[in-house]
């Protein structure tokens, strides 16, 4: 609940500052790193944004792949959770690259 009071707090500061009524439609951008059950967030969204700017509003989730750089083979490689081994070569030593981001990509408003 409180990442979506978060997000509905986002879009009534966008509305003031750039002077819109409505929110019709947002779209969210989740990596699988991001540690956020995608439908919580979609109950929770419903619930945060009733009787606000947003209400009805529409969520669209992107979900963005999650990736990490192995430092013992040196490669970018694809992964799905925090701890994953490298599936190149089997090493934990990875850093992620990619996967943890949780941002609003685009707001529809009238």
């Amino acid at each position: 609940m409180s990442i979506c009071e978060g997000i509905l707090q986002v879009m009534e500061e966008q509305a003031a500052s750039q002077q819109f009524k409505r929110v019709k439609s947002v779209w969210l951008e989740i990596g699988p790193l991001a540690g956020v059950e995608l439908d919580a967030l979609r109950f929770g969204f419903d619930v945060v944004t009733r009787d606000s700017l947003a209400d009805g509003a529409r969520l669209e989730i992107i979900e963005m792949p999650g990736t990490a750089w192995c430092l013992a083979c040196s490669k970018s490689v694809p992964i799905r959770q925090r701890f994953d081994a490298c599936p190149e070569c089997g090493s934990f030593q990875l850093q992620i690259t990619g996967g943890d981001e949780l941002r609003i990509k685009e707001l529809e408003v009238d």
